[in-house]
């Protein structure tokens, strides 16, 4: 009887534990986007996405930290090599280069609060929020290079063709309760699924979260070059060839008819 107890009050222990372990879900995200799927075409400029919702809650608001919210959008990743230049014999060269095993091709992230205040250094880590920590780096550089440093260079020449931003206080933040964001997707993105996320945070640490996709197409003639280069690439090839000459001779034709008159 006495095991039988001991054994009854360490499942209590436990279950008190899991229970101190797990998060409270007193707040959760009721979220949407002004539009899920992004359509590219020849005029094609850029697009802008409201981002909005509101917080649900099972009770009354916590009387703790002040509610934060923080929203991630971020594309499609891939491979980059990063090659640094030298001076050499009076002659720019690539002298360097390291492989960046995986960099979103685009990455925004806004927040209702300065990025200090709305998450800390270990939830950053936790769930990949700043734009550093979006880039993975594999295997060894070249002895004497810092892999880093390469990749601090994507985030310096993507954030500098507005592919990469981040926006402080740009998260409209109503009452504790409502928010919305507009995050501009620029002219030169990449095909593909573009992950958003959406954090609610108190003290820095993440109080609940939530996660859709917006979808990137080519359509209409975009959509058919773009398979016929993949597809077909030497049909491409061919068609790119007689498109050339042909421009090429119809110039030439109009040239020579204005010698004439």
């Amino acid at each position: 009887m006495a095991q039988a107890g001991g054994t009854e009050m360490i499942r209590i222990a436990l279950a008190f534990l899991m229970l101190m372990i797990l998060p409270a879900r007193a707040e959760e995200i009721v979220a949407g986007l002004s539009q899920n799927r992004v359509s590219i075409t020849a005029t094609f400029v850029g697009s802008e996405i409201l981002i909005f919702g509101a917080v649900k809650r099972d009770e009354p608001m916590p009387d703790a930290d002040p509610l934060q919210v923080v929203v991630v959008v971020e594309g499609p990743s891939g491979p980059v090599t990063v090659r640094r230049k030298a001076k050499r014999y009076g002659i720019w060269v690539n002298v360097d280069a390291v492989k960046v095993d995986a960099a979103p091709s685009f990455y925004a992230v806004a927040t209702s609060a300065s990025l200090a205040d709305s998450i800390s250094q270990l939830e950053d880590l936790r769930h990949n929020v700043t734009i550093p920590q979006s880039i993975r780096l594999v295997g060894e550089a070249e002895e004497g290079l810092n892999p880093r440093d390469f990749a601090e260079a994507v985030v310096r020449i993507r954030t500098a063709a507005g592919l990469y931003k981040l926006e402080e206080n740009a998260v409209n933040l109503t009452q504790d309760t409502l928010f919305d964001t507009r995050i501009l997707l620029p002219a030169n993105l990449t095909e593909g699924e573009y992950r958003t996320r959406i954090y609610l945070t108190r003290g820095g640490y993440v109080a609940s979260q939530y996660e859709t996709v917006i979808n990137v197409q080519k359509v209409g003639l975009e959509r058919w070059v773009f398979n016929l280069a993949h597809e077909q690439p030497l049909i491409y090839g061919l068609l790119s060839l007689v498109i050339a000459i042909a421009a090429g001779w119809g110039a030439s034709a109009i040239f020579r008819l204005i010698l004439r008159t």
